[in-house]
């Protein structure tokens, strides 16, 4: 098993996480995915689009986070800063059985375990 591998699999034990994908912020390419990721193909493209969006609004500075929320769950992407090209941290959140601001310190924690 890969570091990769475990370190995704660190973050599904946060509870409430039933998936969680390491993807190419550029090219969307993934380099790793654990459990319910079905979300996660968009994410680079709905990154892209708010990171445009933003930028268009006058906003300045690096996106370092993008939440769609739907009736069932969360698609939570963070962005994983590093040498090159940024990578994204998607992750599937269940709504009902998480408090998505503890989901997202940990996610972050979890962003920051995954290049050691």
């Amino acid at each position: 098993m890969s570091s990769l591998d475990v370190a995704l699999g660190d973050t599904l034990k946060t509870q409430g996480i039933g998936g969680a994908a390491l993807l190419d912020a550029v090219t969307g390419l993934s380099y790793g995915e654990l459990g319910d990721v079905s979300g996660s193909q968009d994410a680079c493209d709905i990154a892209d689009i708010a990171r445009i969006r933003l930028h268009q609004a006058g906003a300045e500075g690096d996106l370092e986070s993008v939440i769609v929320t739907t009736a069932t769950r969360h698609l939570v992407t963070l962005q994983v800063e590093r040498t090159g090209d940024p990578l994204l941290l998607c992750a599937t959140v269940d709504r009902d059985r998480t408090n998505i601001t503890w989901a997202l310190r940990d996610l972050a924690q979890h962003a920051d375990d995954l290049l050691r």
